[in-house]
């Protein structure tokens, strides 16, 4: 059932934490970082039918099922648990400016994710996209559950799986909520398998591809910066000016970063601090800037319904292929704004 853009409720629980002073001296300085190749070699690709739909790396023992995780992503909750291995991580605004994360799992599947925190609105609208997938979250008020019951998910939150949750010890609540990913999935056994979402893979387009060493974009409250990294062929991540660590070791980063300009509204939700809760549009056709291979490509984005994926073209009409790997969205807005 496709949910309402609008609904009247308000989220449980939801703490807002300003992000700590930047500290722009980790930054990646301009000329700091290597430049990207300025040519590639052609590589067979294997058919499509081996490709999974998520990160176009080769795939054996058919398509698994998906899920999706919402991750803390202020100071307090890092370093995370898990990104490393997700296949598209998304970047969302919610209230004071702030941003969280939802992470899609589905050709890799550690063993634990987290912290995981309350869910939003915009969660529900991104997640038909993947069919129904299993949805790891914690928290929401009561009078948003008729509205995830009837979204195209599986429930799998601390409160209805309460046996897939543990405490991370060494971290401080709510901050230290972390999933055994074996077990949310063990409680969704008819969980979407991975899908076309709308991605291609493949070499970048012959033109129209500016070099670029970093790229910063900005939410109200948070910044990131992706900075290309010929060595490891992947745009590592920094936020609020400090180096993006996984909790596993080493930094986080991704060869193909992606950031979709959407409409960013007020909704009818607010926090317990009565900051109200921004609804991201990821339906209709905005523009894009997909980073790969050290360059920036102008794109365009298209997602005609709610249960169906997210194309990305170039400026001239053709598919803006991503490199191979994981897949970094980020939900930004042109023109950063507190709902």
């Amino acid at each position: 059932m496709r949910l309402p853009r609008m609904i009247t409720v308000t989220l449980a629980g939801a703490a807002v934490l300003l992000p700590l002073a930047a500290c722009s001296s980790e930054e990646p300085a301009p000329g700091n970082v290597p430049q990207a190749a300025t040519s590639q070699a052609p590589v067979e690709e294997p058919t499509p039918e081996n490709l999974h739909p998520f990160t176009g790396l080769p795939m054996t023992g058919g398509a698994k099922p998906v899920v999706a995780v919402k991750i803390e992503n202020t100071a307090a909750g890092k370093p995370q648990m898990g990104l490393k291995s997700a296949d598209i991580v998304y970047i969302e605004q919610v209230e004071a400016g702030l941003t969280r994360l939802m992470a899609i799992f589905s050709s890799k599947i550690p063993a634990k994710v987290g912290p995981v925190r309350s869910a939003r609105i915009s969660d529900l609208h991104i997640a038909p996209m993947f069919g129904k997938p299993a949805f790891s979250y914690s928290g929401a008020q009561t009078k948003m559950l008729p509205f995830i019951a009837e979204a195209s998910l599986f429930d799998v939150s601390d409160s209805r799986v309460p046996g897939a949750y543990f405490r991370q010890p060494g971290r401080f609540a709510p901050y230290n909520l972390f999933a055994h990913t074996k077990k949310l999935l063990a409680a969704a056994p008819k969980a979407s398998k991975a899908k076309d979402v709308g991605f291609t893979f493949g070499d970048p387009p012959a033109e129209g591809g500016v070099e670029r060493k970093s790229y910063t974009v900005r939410w109200p409250a948070a910044r990131f910066t992706f900075a290309w990294s010929e060595a490891k062929k992947q745009w590592l991540i920094w936020q609020d000016g400090k180096k993006d660590m996984a909790a596993e070791g080493g930094q986080l980063g991704a060869p193909t970063i992606v950031i979709q300009y959407t409409k960013t509204e007020r909704s009818q939700f607010h926090d317990s601090n009565q900051s109200y809760t921004p609804l991201v549009h990821t339906t209709g056709k905005g523009s894009a800037i997909v980073l790969r291979d050290g360059k920036a490509y102008k794109a365009k984005w298209e997602r005609e319904s709610e249960d169906g994926g997210t194309t990305f073209t170039t400026q001239s009409g053709e598919s803006m292929n991503f490199a191979p790997g994981q897949v970094w969205v980020a939900l930004a807005s042109r023109k950063p704004v507190t709902p």
